[in-house]
């Protein structure tokens, strides 16, 4: 299973912010700085993860972004759900299935049995869990700051 850039932009914009200090506003700007990635594409994820009420968004000359929940309460598995455009990952996942084997073929079982587990495994990670080497990962995101 691949998941798309902006899945994993969101998992790391998440990331950084349980990383840095909770009561102080971060900007879309240094977290595109810090990992080199798109200014454009990291603020469509900052909007998106606004609205699911993963990170609180503060408008004006002194606003930015930070985590609006604890990281042990946001869950891994549930943010690849609802960052991910689909899960279809061959065409018989797909409602306009045009499989000449659709119907007689069990590759969908088995495949779906296999996302499943995938996402039962993410099910079982917090962002606290992938964060848990906090202060290794702030040195990682001031040096990438710095060059």
């Amino acid at each position: 299973m691949r998941l798309t850039s902006y899945t994993d932009y969101s998992l790391r914009t998440l990331m950084y912010l349980a990383t840095v200090d909770r009561e102080k506003l971060t900007s879309i700007k240094e977290i595109s700085n810090a990992y080199s990635i798109s200014y454009n594409h990291l603020t469509k994820v900052g909007h998106e993860l606004s609205k699911l009420h993963l990170i609180e968004s503060v408008k004006g000359r002194n606003g930015g972004i930070r985590l609006s929940a604890e990281p042990k309460d946001i869950n891994i598995g549930w943010v690849v759900r609802q960052t991910e455009d689909n899960f279809h990952m061959v065409e018989c996942f797909s409602s306009e299935n045009t499989c000449l084997l659709a119907g007689g073929c069990e590759l969908q079982s088995a495949l779906r049995e296999a996302l499943n587990a995938y996402l039962a495994v993410l099910d079982q990670y917090t962002l606290e869990d992938v964060t848990a080497n906090n202060a290794r990962l702030f040195s990682l995101f001031q040096t990438a700051l710095q060059t």
